[in-house]
């Protein structure tokens, strides 16, 4: 019924910068709230950003240097990293809010994840 596509990952050195990408399609009346959240090995799974009508929200890890926004027209959220620091290093996912065509009620769906690493 719906998919979210992750893209943009891969391997960058510390202090350099990645956008990610998360495009929502199917049968989308909808969409809420969408958010990033990250995985490391070994840690539990951290809410990164949200955004929400406008109104965005940060983890206090990435304040100040990450970003996030979104193209209702394209139904995808973007998550802009800069100064990046070897802690950053997880698989980033995404997930997004949204009212199905035909329906009234809202559902979280999620991205199938995408890997970043900061090392030199």
């Amino acid at each position: 019924q719906v998919q979210l596509v992750e893209s943009g990952g891969g391997l960058v050195q510390p202090g350099g910068s990645l956008r990610l990408s998360c495009a929502a399609s199917g049968s989308i009346f909808s969409i809420n709230a969408m958010a990033w959240y990250r995985q490391a090995p070994g840690k539990e799974r951290e809410l990164v950003a949200t955004i929400t009508n406008g109104r965005t929200n940060y983890a206090d890890s990435v304040k100040g240097r990450f970003t996030i926004s979104r193209d209702n027209a394209k139904n995808t959220v973007y998550l802009q990293m800069n100064s990046l620091k070897p802690e950053d290093t997880a698989v980033y996912s995404c997930s997004a809010d949204i009212v199905l065509r035909g329906t009234v009620s809202s559902r979280r769906w999620w991205g199938q994840g995408t890997q970043v690493t900061v090392s030199s």
